[in-house]
C-alpha cells in the first residue's frame, strides 16, 4: 500500500509539473523557470499567459504547507486564473484579481490553508507592468540602466480575512530587461552558521547571470552547495521573463 501510495503521489506531482507553463524561447518576451519542490507535492504553482494582443499576465502563488491539499488548492487556483472565472473581475488590474482571490479562497472553507502571490500585467503596448503581491511572495527586476528594483507591495496574504483591499503599482519596462518572480523557498535558505541565505545574496547572484547556462539551475545548486546538503526545506520556485 505504500508503494501504491508512493506512485499515486508521483503521478499527482507529474500533473502539477504538467500543468506549469511552456518556456517561451523566441521575440520580444522570454521566459525561463525551475522548480524543485521539497517533497513529492507542494503548495508552490505558477504561469503566464496573454488576457488579450496586448497584455501577458504573470503570476507565482506559494501554498502553505505540502502535500495533496496545498497541491489541490494551487492547481484550483491556476485554473481559475487561466480560465479568468472569477466574477465581476478586470484581470488587467492585478489588485481586483488578489481581492477577488481573497474572496473566493477563504481559508476556513479550504482546510485552513492560505497562500501568498505575486500576480502581475504587462502592457506591450505601453510598456508599463501593473503589479500587486499578497504576503511575502516577490519579484525583483533589473532595469536597462542598471540596479534593481523590488517589486511587492504590503497586502495581506490570499484567504486569511474577508474584504480585505490590495493595492497594486506600476513600473515602466524599457528593454532590455529581466524580470525574476519567487517564491520565499529561493531566499530562506538555512546556512550551516545559522544565518540566511537572504534576499541581499539573491539580488547578488541574479545581477550577473553567467553566459551559456541556466542562472536559475545554477541558482539552485549554489543554494544546496552554500546549506552543505542536497535538496532544500522548501519549495523552490522562481521564473524569469526577459524583455528585448
Amino acid at each position: 500500500s505504500q508503494q501504491a501510495l508512493a506512485s499515486e503521489l508521483a503521478q499527482a506531482a507529474e500533473h502539477v509539473v504538467s500543468l506549469l507553463p511552456q518556456r517561451l524561447a523566441e521575440g520580444p518576451i522570454r521566459t525561463d523557470w525551475h522548480f524543485v519542490p521539497s517533497a513529492h507535492l507542494g503548495g508552490d504553482a505558477f504561469g503566464y499567459h496573454w488576457l488579450d494582443a496586448d497584455h501577458l499576465a504573470l503570476y507565482l502563488l506559494d501554498v502553505c504547507d505540502h502535500g495533496v491539499g496545498p497541491a489541490l488548492l494551487s492547481v484550483s487556483v491556476l485554473n481559475v486564473l487561466r480560465s479568468q472565472s472569477l466574477p465581476r473581475t478586470d484581470f488587467r488590474s492585478p489588485a481586483q484579481v488578489l481581492y477577488m482571490l481573497n474572496e473566493t479562497f477563504q481559508m476556513e472553507k479550504h482546510n485552513n490553508l492560505y497562500f501568498t502571490m505575486w500576480y502581475g500585467v504587462y502592457d506591450r503596448a505601453a510598456g508599463t507592468l501593473d503589479y500587486a503581491s499578497a504576503g511575502n511572495a516577490q519579484a525583483v527586476l533589473y532595469p536597462a540602466q542598471g540596479g534593481v528594483a523590488d517589486l511587492s507591495m504590503p497586502n495581506m496574504l490570499i484567504g486569511g480575512m474577508p474584504d480585505i483591499s490590495y493595492t497594486s503599482s506600476t513600473v515602466a519596462i524599457i528593454p532590455p530587461a529581466r524580470l525574476y518572480i519567487f517564491s520565499d523557498g529561493v531566499h530562506e535558505v538555512h546556512l550551516p552558521d545559522g544565518t540566511l541565505w537572504g534576499q541581499d545574496r539573491l539580488k547578488l547572484f541574479l545581477s550577473s547571470p553567467a553566459p551559456g547556462q541556466s542562472e536559475l539551475e545554477a541558482l539552485y545548486g549554489a543554494l544546496e552547495t552554500a546549506q552543505g546538503f542536497k535538496g532544500l526545506d522548501d519549495d523552490f520556485s522562481i521564473m524569469k521573463v526577459s524583455f528585448f
